[in-house]
């Protein structure tokens, strides 16, 4: 993410990431309005919006996790920018016409764009995954599952009764057909286009 020294909202990051509920109730005071009414105006009803927000900063919570997002920008512009992408999203995968929303203007170099993309990046490839994994079949989820909770492969060939040499293959080839899998994926080639 951004190279720069973290921004004083980074506290909502860090809020999300111990399960700070005073300072999370201070997000939805403070910015879920803003969502709602856009959300409200653009097709949507409070309870929608409520499900957007949620799944952003569900989003958000797991980018903490997996990438350590620092937040160099408001988490305003940035948790705003993310939700509205969202629901425009949401409009137009569950209608037919063409959805048009009025944006207002914000500079392609503010760093709250910047940084909602690369989120949407991230939870785009997240989903990918997720859809790819689910159709492996059975014996690469088990093994693949163990390796990522597992970090010695003599612990993960003893828990699956296999032999070390015989897990280090399949290892190698459940992750070579994963590979595979995502790379023939019609999404695959949308989220490149998005970097």
């Amino acid at each position: 993410m951004g190279t720069n020294k973290a921004h004083a909202d980074q506290k909502y990051i860090k809020a999300l990431l111990n399960n700070d509920s005073r300072v999370i109730e201070e997000i939805y005071e403070k910015f879920a309005p803003k969502v709602v009414g856009y959300i409200r105006k653009n097709s949507g009803d409070e309870s929608k919006a409520q499900d957007i927000i949620q799944e952003v900063l569900i989003t958000i919570y797991k980018q903490t996790i997996e990438k350590g997002l620092i937040l160099t920008c408001p988490f305003d512009a940035y948790f705003f920018l993310l939700c509205k992408r969202k629901w425009l999203n949401e409009l137009k995968k569950n209608t037919t016409k063409e959805v048009t929303i009025n944006e207002e203007v914000v500079s392609i170099n503010d760093e709250s764009v910047q940084f909602a993309n690369e989120t949407l990046v991230f939870e785009a490839r997240n989903e990918l995954f997720k859809e790819v994994f689910d159709q492996l079949g059975n014996a690469c989820k088990e093994l693949l599952k163990a390796t990522f909770t597992i970090k010695s492969m003599e612990e993960v060939a003893s828990k699956l009764g296999q032999s070390y040499g015989y897990v280090r293959k399949k290892k190698s080839l459940c992750i070579g057909q994963l590979t595979k899998m995502v790379q023939s994926a019609p999404k695959y080639n949308k989220i490149k286009n998005l970097l």
